[in-house]
C-alpha cells in the first residue's frame, strides 16, 4: 500500500488540465471552510474580494483592502494542504503601477502564503499580469462581468452580447493570455460567448455563470451552501445544502433550552 501523499496543486498543473479534466473551484474566507473544500478534492481555492459581501457585510466588493485580503488569505492557506490557494487582489491594489501591484502580489505570496493571485480586467490589465509572471508570480486572469468595475460597467449585467462587446472579450481573452495567465475566469457571460472563448482559450477557462463548456467552473461557498439569503443568490449559483436554515434552527434550539434551564445539563459539566 503507497504512502505516498497526493500532489499539491499548482498553477503549472491547473493549467495542464485544459482539454484533460474538469476543475473543481470555490472561494473560502477561513481555514475551517478552506479545510472542507479541501478535503473534498477542490482543486483551486480562491479567496476572493466577495468576502467583503458575504463576511464582513458590505454592498460590494470594493470596500475590500489588502489588509483584510492579506489576513482572510492566510487563514485559507492554513487550512489547505493540497489545493492551490489563489488570492484575490482588491480594488486599488494593482491598479496605480507596476511596481505597487508587484509589490502587493508579491506580498500574498510571502506573507500569506497564496499559490497565486487573481486581476480582474483584459487587454487593459496586460501588462501588470506580463509583469507579474515574469517575476514569478502566477496570476489567474478574469475577464467578463470585473465586479470592481460595477460602476462603469453600470451593475451586475451579463457581458458578451452583440458583435462589439463580443469581439472585446476575444480580444480581453488573447490579451491576458499572451501576458502569461495560467487560467482565466470568465464570470457572468452568455453561454455560447462562454463555450467559444474556452474554444479560442490555450489555457483553462473557469467559469462562473458562463455555462458548462468552460474548463471548470467556480462559486461563491456562501452561494453553494445556503449561507446566502434565496432572493440574493445568483441565478448562475446552485445552493447545494441549506446550511443558513439548519444555522437558524440550532441557533434558536439553543437560546430555547438555555432560556429554559435545558442547557448545560449534568453532563455537559465537570466533576
Amino acid at each position: 500500500m503507497s504512502t505516498d501523499k497526493p500532489t499539491p496543486w499548482t498553477a503549472a498543473r491547473v493549467s495542464r488540465c485544459k482539454g484533460r479534466e474538469k476543475i473543481a473551484c470555490v472561494t473560502a474566507a477561513d481555514a475551517a471552510t478552506a479545510r472542507l473544500a479541501d478535503n473534498a478534492g477542490m482543486h483551486l481555492i480562491l479567496v476572493g474580494d466577495s468576502l467583503a459581501m458575504t463576511v464582513l457585510g458590505y454592498a460590494n466588493t470594493l470596500p475590500a483592502t489588502m489588509g483584510a485580503m492579506l489576513h482572510h488569505t492566510a487563514a485559507v492557506v492554513r487550512g489547505v494542504s493540497q489545493a492551490l490557494v489563489v488570492a484575490d487582489m482588491p480594488f486599488l491594489s494593482y491598479h496605480l503601477s507596476l511596481e505597487q501591484a508587484l509589490r502587493n502580489a508579491g506580498r500574498f505570496i510571502q506573507k500569506a502564503g497564496a499559490g497565486a493571485v487573481k486581476i480582474e480586467g483584459g487587454a487593459m490589465r496586460a501588462e501588470t499580469i506580463r509583469h507579474l509572471v515574469s517575476n514569478g508570480i502566477p496570476v489567474l486572469g478574469h475577464i467578463g462581468l470585473t465586479p470592481q468595475s460595477i460602476h462603469t460597467l453600470g451593475g451586475y449585467k451579463v457581458q458578451g452580447r452583440g458583435d462589439t462587446a463580443g469581439k472585446q472579450l476575444k480580444d480581453d481573452l488573447a490579451a491576458v493570455i499572451d501576458a502569461g495567465a495560467f487560467a482565466i475566469v470568465l464570470e457572468c457571460v452568455t453561454q455560447t460567448m462562454g463555450a467559444e472563448l474556452t474554444r479560442l482559450a490555450s489555457v483553462p477557462t473557469i467559469g462562473i455563470g458562463a455555462g458548462p463548456e468552460c474548463d471548470g467552473q467556480i462559486l461563491v461557498s456562501h452561494d453553494l451552501l445556503g449561507l446566502t439569503p434565496p432572493d440574493a443568490t445568483p441565478r448562475f449559483a446552485r445552493r447545494y445544502a441549506e446550511l443558513g436554515d439548519a444555522t437558524a434552527k440550532a441557533f434558536a434550539a439553543y437560546r430555547d433550552e438555555v432560556l429554559r434551564g435545558i442547557f448545560p445539563a449534568n453532563e455537559h459539566g465537570y466533576h
